[in-house]
């Protein structure tokens, strides 16, 4: 790596904000022989430019030896952020690839057909004849041979050890600070009826133990090993025998890893297993015939994966910058991730967007965990229901947190009169509900579930938000249980504090721009006093400027017909003066929609209890 040439690398023809300091900083920190560079840069920073300058100090391949490693990754957890970086003419040189699934065949007969399940993997031995104009493996083709290969941080992880993406010179890891957790998940191993393509024919015992548990997955590895070699025998697969096939190697490669590490006296990992409750056989009685329970589906989950984190991240590079605007505790999250502190800077990019234009409101109504819950959201709707007339011709996002609240509020919204001026997703149609919501002119407020992060609102897409419930951990997950049982207080609150942090980012997007942020849950205000040793000198900022605003008295038709009192925000309205909401029923055929698939958004997200 040859950090001097992070200035010429950088792709935009000029600074804004921090950048040309914190190019400086991140080149001093990599010259002063640091393996990995913590680069806190908040919203607006210009990550990704940031990234793309580190990747050009990687060593051509015209610089290094025969056995030395070259190029670059750039890798995220984040589908939309790796669409962003495909968009942007600026990072046009970032090759992008994509896992099969998200390619088609291009053969006349198979152009619906993705790339996973073409002639190519369901038949032995199949010639194609435009391989070379394949969309995939040009693709892969190209990011494997040009100088930056970009990717998500699931490819990456899944393509360790291939002898396509081998070992890089430099690896940038955008919206790094959940990359902990990420390894976890990637790293748990479900075995039920949707995971196991067998499972039906499994007579699953009780785990009463890691041992067990153990035992049981080499079992489970070996009838995999059996019913992936019987198809891999056949001439030709159907494209559900190819899932089938596909899946059980990727099974057997997951039982193997957590066997292996489970029985390394070496290994750092902490194992955890949870099962259901024991099912019925399919003569519908618990138990076999020698008396022994079913057991029913199992997870094993890794606790600190810091071998796994080796084996995908650490082993694929030489030097590594990971950028966040959430690293909130350095030593800490080298502990999650298994870096030793000593070889990592920290690299702090100021905030450059004006306080007063990312002003926090305590609008907090009492507490939203679940035991208080009923009380407390008729109280939060009645009060969405004043914000709405405080930005009659404002578009604003709810955070809504869980499928249960954001039911919840729209039922209580709806009887309250405003349901023509909200929208809202289920899990299935979230992207798209969400992209006509970003496209629309009206002052619609969008009840939204797991959208505090890598959501980009700038300008009139959105000037105001609420937070309904402080993100607190599942305290059910056994991972979280055994990490409050161990203490780790901070830990849990520090988390908390790193999505209400991202949360905050989402409408607030260049110096210029501005949006509030309404706090509705008592708990949020807590989290703050709990964490505010993580807290970055920025948010803390704002923080402390935060204040109870002066709300219109509640009347729902103020809501939707535009004339609600003026707010604290800058308000645009269309050309003519008069809101650009048009009236109609759009609200209650979303409704319709919604219910139209038969399922209860309540299935569709674990319920948190914070």
């Amino acid at each position: 790596m040859n950090p001097e040439r992070i200035f010429e690398a950088f792709p935009a023809p000029s600074y804004r904000g921090a950048q040309e300091q914190a190019l400086r900083d991140i080149r001093d920190a990599f010259a002063a022989d640091n393996d990995v560079v913590l680069v806190r840069a908040p919203t607006g920073s210009g990550k990704s430019l940031l990234a793309r300058a580190v990747a050009g100090c990687a060593r051509t391949v015209d610089e290094a030896e025969p056995s030395e490693a070259a190029g670059a990754y750039y890798t995220t957890p984040q589908v939309s952020q790796l669409d962003d970086v495909a968009a942007d003419d600026l990072l046009a040189d970032l090759n992008v690839i994509r896992g099969k699934s998200n390619y088609t065949c291009i053969l006349p007969e198979e152009r619906d057909t993705p790339v996973n399940q073409a002639p190519c993997v369901r038949e032995r031995g199949y010639d194609c004849s435009v391989k070379h104009r394949c969309p995939y493996f040009s693709d892969r083709a190209i990011a494997s041979n040009r100088k930056i290969a970009a990717m998500t941080l699931a490819y990456f992880m899944q393509t360790a050890g291939s002898e396509v993406f081998r070992q890089r010179d430099v690896v940038v890891v955008d919206e790094a600070h959940g990359l902990a957790e990420w390894a976890e998940m990637y790293a748990t191993i479900q075995l039920g009826p949707r995971t196991v393509p067998f499972w039906d024919e499994l007579r699953v015992p009780e785990i009463d133990g890691l041992d067990r548990a153990a035992r049981y997955a080499e079992n489970v590895a070996q009838i995999c090993t059996r019913r992936k070699d019987e198809l891999l025998a056949e001439e030709s697969l159907t494209p559900r025998e190819v899932r089938q096939r596909d899946r059980l190697q990727e099974l057997i490669g997951e039982l193997d890893w957590f066997v292996s590490d489970y029985r390394d006296p070496e290994s750092p990992t902490t194992w955890l297993v949870d099962q259901s409750e024991p099912r019925s056989d399919t003569n519908g009685r618990n138990g076999d015939d020698s008396g022994k329970k079913l057991g029913g589906p199992l997870t094993i989950k890794p606790m600190n994966p810091e071998r796994y984190l080796r084996h995908t991240v650490w082993d694929r590079g030489n030097k590594f910058a990971l950028l966040s605007a959430t690293i909130l505790n350095k030593a800490a999250f080298c502990r999650q991730v298994g870096l030793d502190p000593a070889d990592v800077a920290l690299v702090d990019v100021p905030h450059t967007f004006p306080v007063e234009n990312r002003p926090l409101y305590d609008v907090t109504q009492g507490k939203m965990t679940y035991e208080h819950r009923s009380e407390t959201t008729p109280k939060l709707a009645r009060t969405i229901v004043r914000l709405m007339q405080k930005h009659p011709d404002e578009k604003g996002l709810v955070h809504a947190h869980s499928y249960a609240i954001q039911e919840r509020l729209v039922d209580l919204l709806r009887d309250f009169g405003v349901g023509e001026r909200i929208r809202v997703h289920d899990r299935d149609d979230r992207d798209a509900i969400l992209e006509e919501w970003k496209a629309s002119d009206d002052p619609e407020l969008f009840l939204s579930v797991k959208m505090e992060e890598a959501l980009d609102l700038k300008g009139e897409l959105c000037r105001w938000q609420v937070l309904c419930k402080a993100p607190f951990l599942n305290t059910g997950d056994s991972r979280v249980a055994h990490r409050l049982e161990d203490g780790q207080w901070a830990w849990y609150y520090r988390t908390a504090l790193r999505t209400i942090i991202q949360a905050c980012g989402r409408v607030v997007r260049a110096p210029d721009d501005h949006g509030a942020t309404y706090l509705a849950d008592a708990s949020l205000l807590d989290v703050f006093d709990r964490a505010r040793t993580d807290m970055p000198d920025w948010f803390a900022a704002q923080v402390d400027r935060m204040e109870r605003p002066v709300l219109p008295a509640f009347d729902p038709n103020a809501a939707v017909d535009g004339t609600g009192s003026g707010g604290h925000s800058s308000r645009t309205r269309s050309g003519d003066g008069s809101s650009a909401r048009s009236n109609g029923n759009r609200g209650s055929s979303r409704s319709r929609s919604r219910r139209a698939s038969g399922s209860s958004p309540l299935a569709d997200v674990w319920e948190t209890d914070g």
